[in-house]
């Protein structure tokens, strides 16, 4: 049995909101949901799960379609996107490489 995946309210206005952004922008470029598709590589039922909001779909699927349709997902300047991914791998250095949950010290002096 499968368990079905829960998501929080801001997770599902977010998707919902970037899936109204995507179908908004195809609609502006009077492009067909069939060129679309093809545009990005995809099937036409795909894309109207991205415009559905529908969240099973692959994230690099829809942020393609994303930026075929000229949607910003982070930032107006394509170059201050790069720079900001620098900081953050940056940021990443400075940290451990993984997270471990510290053990309980044992007291067994009886």
């Amino acid at each position: 049995m499968v368990k079905e995946r829960t998501y929080s309210r801001y997770t599902r206005e977010a998707v919902a909101l970037l899936a109204k952004q995507v179908q908004l922008g195809r609609k502006q470029r009077k492009w067909t949901e069939r060129e679309l598709a093809d545009r990005a590589g995809i099937s036409r039922a795909t894309l109207q799960k991205i415009e559905k909001g529908d969240l099973s779909v692959a994230i690099g699927l829809v942020f393609e379609v994303a930026a075929l349709v000229g949607v910003t997902l982070f930032d107006e300047e394509r170059t201050s996107l790069a720079a900001h991914l620098a900081r953050t791998d940056d940021k990443l250095a400075l940290l451990p490489s993984a997270v471990r949950k510290r053990r309980k010290t044992v007291h067994d002096d009886f």
